[in-house]
């Protein structure tokens, strides 16, 4: 559910955008409101897993994400949109640490490995139906269904859980550290409506100063609380493990540069390039295939190799596809695809495919298994802040740079004062500002030009600071996580 949710929202977005009439800031507002809660209480989530039991939590989180995705699909404005989201992250916190908890309370060391890469091939089969499924909803102008199939799905796997999946818990867990998880929903909050506010109100408002100042306060206080509380959201001795601490960073900084391309892809493939949505659903297929041919492989191999050369490896590779997608300029659309979008795209499908399971089994394996919830919480708390983070800063930073390109493009055309105040509105909704119709028809075919390659400009932008961001997550692995043998009992 969470995974179909979080592919087919990126293909749908044009579609959303148009019929609710969303600005950029919007959708990323619709992006980070889910991530927000995902990143401040998915800690807690595992925790209530091992305290209460993990299989109970587990369903009590399907239920919320069900409920969530049933109140989107039938939302009247995006600003209500952005609320269900954040109840569909409620819901997601305490879904998604249950399954990587369950499967290291059930198998054994020796197995750990090849069990993820199990529910990795899982998770990406169904995956592969997002985009497609949710590209053909959206060219028909349905694209709320994708939120309502989440609800056959969640009453599915509550029958799996009740009847298929023994229950088990930390008879010795900690208590629940609500301060942090409250002071994390309140700084993030802040920071992200600072960033996100800042191409509208501008830098030097009031409000976007005091929201970035109370927000870092706030996260500093956070952290206060995390060093001195006896039973911490986030038990600080686990970063003793080198690996542990690398994984984590490698993972920030990693997931950051993807969830800032595919968003920027998608967008540019179908708002610039000319591809429907279905088309575009269907460029990703690639990458699901790769990932479903090489995940079980790759959790034996992490099992007999260790994982180190394999997170060095395929963040390289990563950054390589990233960088390569980043110079694709406009196309003819689909008829270009397989010489364009496609072999950077098959590059970055094999980059992340020898990463996400070895990267999966190096967090699982290298604390006690008593901790292994809050460690699967602590690191899905850092990929959806990393994600937070980057839609922050890149909502206010991609804004003003499409809105620098453009206007720069728009020299040549003499427009009055009146015109470019006009198209500098129109800038804040990205791939689809378009020129107003009551301009002549050879102007509004200049300005809409000049709105195209300033996105491309700015989607490059997007790809060169994504492709950094994996070749630092490669340095971070060659120097940060250790060989197999010295991952287990660090940390504990």
């Amino acid at each position: 559910m969470a995974f179909i949710d979080s592919t087919a929202l990126n293909v749908i977005l044009p579609s959303l955008q148009r019929d609710l009439g969303a600005t950029g800031s919007d959708l990323f507002w619709v992006l980070n409101g889910y991530l927000l809660m995902l990143a401040a209480l998915i800690i807690v989530g595992g925790s209530l897993g091992d305290k209460l039991g993990r299989v109970k939590v587990f369903k009590f989180g399907i239920l919320i994400f069900t409920l969530g995705s049933i109140l989107c699909g039938v939302t009247p404005s995006v600003q209500l949109l952005i609320v269900f989201r954040m109840i569909q992250g409620v819901g997601g916190a305490l879904m998604i640490p249950g399954s990587l908890a369950i499967i290291s309370a059930v198998f054994s060391a020796e197995e750990k490995g090849k069990a993820i890469g199990s529910w990795s091939a899982a998770t990406t089969i169904v995956t592969i139906c997002g985009p497609v499924l949710g590209g053909a909803l959206a060219d028909i102008g349905l694209w709320r269904f994708i939120f309502f199939i989440n609800v056959p799905l969640g009453l599915l796997s509550i029958l799996i859980l009740h009847f298929k999946v023994p229950e088990s818990r930390e008879p010795g867990a900690s208590k629940i550290d609500w301060w942090g998880a409250v002071l994390l929903v309140l700084s993030l909050s802040l920071i992200t409506f600072g960033f996100l506010e800042m191409p509208e109100i501008g830098s030097d408002h009031q409000l976007v100063i005091s929201s970035l100042a109370v927000g870092s306060i706030l996260m500093g206080v956070f952290i206060w609380v995390e060093t001195n509380v006896n039973q911490p959201m986030i038990p600080l001795g686990l970063f003793k493990s080198k690996t542990f601490s690398g994984v984590n960073l490698l993972s920030f900084f990693l997931y950051a540069g993807l969830g800032a391309i595919m968003l920027f892809l998608s967008l540019n493939i179908i708002q610039v390039q000319g591809y429907s949505q279905l088309q575009a659903g269907l460029t990703f297929l690639p990458f699901s295939f790769v990932m479903i041919l090489l995940a079980r492989k790759m959790g034996s191999l992490s099992d007999k190799f260790g994982v180190r050369r394999f997170l060095i490896i395929g963040p390289s590779l990563t950054g390589f596809g990233m960088l390569w997608l980043s110079l694709i300029g406009i196309t003819s659309g689909p008829s270009e695809y397989w010489t364009t979008f496609f072999p950077p795209f098959m590059l970055f499908a094999i980059g992340m495919s020898i990463t996400v399971v070895p990267l999966t089994t190096a967090v699982m394996t290298c604390v006690d298994s008593s901790q292994s919830g809050i460690a699967s919480g602590i690191n899905n708390s850092v990929t959806r802040i990393s994600g937070t983070f980057m839609n922050a800063v890149l909502g206010a930073v991609a804004i003003l740079f499409f809105a620098s390109y453009s206007m720069d493009a728009m020299q040549t055309l003499n427009l009055s004062e009146t015109q470019t105040k006009e198209l500098l509105v129109e800038t804040t909704k990205l791939g689809e500002a378009r020129a107003p119709l009551e301009y002549s028809a050879a102007l509004q075919m200049s300005i809409n030009t000049a709105f195209q390659n300033g996105f491309v400009s700015t989607y490059k932008w997007v790809g060169l600071l994504s492709s950094s961001l994996a070749f630092l997550s490669a340095l971070i692995a060659f120097f940060m996580v250790e060989e197999k043998g010295k991952l287990t009992g660090k940390g504990n």
